[in-house]
């Protein structure tokens, strides 16, 4: 009786593990559908360099689309190239930064200025598959959001053939039953005041520097506590809270301060 029982359980298993396995493959590349953003990209010069200043400035898109050491390029007067290639080991598997210059290769050359645009806002790659929420630009207003992608068709294409993200078990069953595209909350803005006010702090910090959140502080997991925090709590880092500080210097060097304590001290809130 034993063995019958220890059998039938040892099948039902076997079915269940197969079943599920059979499931999570076909459920790897599960096609989407999101709206197409209105989004052109210009060739004004204005509009590229406002592109190029969020770029390299809050919405940190050097930081991870790029492997060499971006400081030094830049006191060198050297070329930054969105080529990719940065390695993220994860629980779930090694995660490698897309190659984002209009190379037509392997960049984003064939991509329509609409399809870039609705992957960044709606996380739905060309193809309808899921973008992995590191870039969560889904609140950027048109107007900048016009400009990132503007600054993007601007560079020099690079041929850097990135590697396929590798995940292991977990992370196949993560992305086949959890991972699903994320889009705006609320009503998008067209375009938002440039000023030195709590509004465009906020905005700043909920819409741009969320990214730095995602992202930086996961470069930095050294310095962070030994347990994951939730975002929000990221915000309230000492390390996190350092950054924010010297991203805002960038952004407006001048009269900056009330909008970087409204963002440090409302995080929480803003969150809700």
């Amino acid at each position: 009786m034993i063995k019958r029982i220890l059998k039938w359980t040892g099948l039902i298993l076997l079915f269940l593990i197969a079943g599920i396995t059979i499931v999570t493959a076909f459920r790897q590349n599960i096609k989407y559908e999101a709206p197409y953003p209105a989004i052109k990209a210009s060739k004004d010069s204005l509009v590229i360099a406002t592109g190029k200043h969020l770029v390299f400035g809050a919405a940190h898109c050097v930081d991870c689309h790029n492997t060499a050491n971006v400081d030094s390029l830049i006191n060198l007067g050297q070329p930054v190239d969105l080529s990719g290639g940065r390695e993220f080991s994860l629980p779930l598997g090694n995660i490698y930064s897309k190659n984002i210059t209009p190379d037509k290769e392997t960049g984003i050359g064939n991509y329509t200025d609409e399809q870039i645009a609705r992957a960044l806002r709606y996380g739905v790659h060309p193809d309808g598959t899921v973008v992995y929420d590191f870039m969560p630009f889904h609140n950027m207003s048109d107007e900048d959001l016009t400009a990132v992608i503007s600054y993007l068709r601007a560079q020099r294409p690079v041929k850097n053939m990135v590697p396929r993200h590798d995940l292991n078990v977990m992370g196949n069953l993560v992305k086949a039953f959890m991972v699903k595209p994320v889009g705006p909350t609320g009503e998008v803005p067209k375009a938002v005041q440039k000023d030195t006010s709590a509004a465009y702090g906020r905005y700043i910090a909920m819409s741009v520097l969320n990214v730095m959140v995602a992202t930086q502080c996961v470069i930095w997991q050294e310095d962070l506590p030994a347990n994951p925090l939730p975002a929000v709590d990221l915000l309230k880092n000492p390390v996190c809270q350092l950054y924010i500080r010297q991203t805002l210097h960038q952004i407006q060097p001048a009269g900056y301060l009330d909008g970087q304590k409204m963002i440090l001290s409302n995080a929480s809130e803003w969150a809700r």
